[in-house]
């Protein structure tokens, strides 16, 4: 059966369409005639936008502030879906609320979710979610059996963004049932991390420090040399758990997934975890002492040298232009 009508999660971030919807819109188009979006929330400000990237139809829940969106939206989809207004598949982003609504809608379903996926084919009418298993040493396919809606949540990154030049979605109501005590959740206070200069997921250019820095004071210099290159500085999984810096910082296969076009790695070993998070980049640059760390086996530049040495003669180079 082939498919024909593909709905994607739009979420926006501060009013603005957010970039894992417009990936997952671009995946979408080349795999259906008909890609829609569905929206937990008031679709108005961002139905030019997802329009412009494909969506003919945002299905909007209204107004939900205080309350959870995975909660409403799941319920709203299951009663459009159980009423024969369902598309053949949904694409949830690997985020809080795709999580939320993709695990809840699963549960009123009755219907698995493949989650961890990275790409999506074709495969004699049916779509096959591709899934990095081992560390992202191997991929695996996997299909769903019954006919039922086909859930996938997709990691970011796993696609480029690209407008479609098409007209501003139309938006139409998606009718939240009543909800019951499962409603009751309501949203009190939100803690907003404060951001400065690039954010590391959208960054051009990325400088990630590792365990060999020696000190979480040393980490000074990886944030020098990102704030000379407007470049996000970023993190491995090892200085993370080890209190040097936050959790949003953190690249790896447990952290944030980035694809610059220039990623700097300074005195990281290149652990699995890490070069699933990062290997995706255009050009990768590596300085580390141990000729052998894995993270050259990715690089386009290795540096072999002593990050405290290198570092600083590179900062005072760029300073000195």
């Amino acid at each position: 059966m082939a498919i024909t009508k593909i709905w994607v999660l739009a979420e926006a971030v501060e009013g603005n369409v957010a970039t894992i919807t417009l990936e997952l819109l671009a995946k979408a188009r080349e795999l259906a005639g008909t890609v829609e979006a569905v929206h937990g929330g008031d679709a108005t400000g961002i139905a030019a936008t997802l329009g412009a990237h494909g969506a003919t139809a945002v299905h909007a829940t209204g107004d939900l502030s205080g309350a959870l969106v995975g909660v409403s939206l799941a319920a709203a989809l299951h009663d459009a879906i159980a009423a024969g207004n369902g598309p053949d598949a949904i694409f949830f982003g690997t985020t809080q609320d795709g999580r939320d609504t993709a695990g809840r809608l699963s549960a009123k379903l009755d219907a698995p979710v493949i989650t961890n996926i990275v790409d999506l084919v074709e495969r004699d009418g049916a779509l096959v979610g591709v899934e990095p298993v081992f560390g992202g040493v191997q991929n695996v396919l996997t299909r769903f059996t019954s006919d039922k809606t086909k859930l996938f949540l997709i990691r970011p990154k796993s696609f480029a963004a690209e407008e479609s030049g098409g007209a501003a979605a139309s938006v139409s109501a998606l009718a939240v049932p009543d909800l019951g005590s499962t409603g009751g959740a309501k949203i009190v206070n939100q803690h907003v991390e404060e951001r400065s200069g690039p954010q590391l997921d959208e960054a051009a250019i990325v400088v990630s420090g590792g365990r060999g820095l020696g000190d979480a004071e040393k980490y000074a210099m990886v944030e020098e040399l990102a704030k000379l290159l407007k470049a996000a500085p970023g993190a491995s999984r090892a200085i993370v758990d080890a209190g040097w810096v936050p959790y949003s910082y953190q690249v790896g296969q447990t952290g944030k997934v980035v694809k610059p076009t220039v990623y700097i790695a300074c005195g990281i070993s290149g652990a699995t975890q890490h070069l699933v998070g990062m290997k995706g980049s255009k050009n990768i640059i590596a300085i580390n002492k141990d000729p052998e760390a894995p993270i050259f086996s990715v690089a386009d530049l290795g540096i072999v040298g002593d990050v405290h040495k290198v570092l600083p003669q590179l900062i005072e180079a760029l300073e000195s232009r």
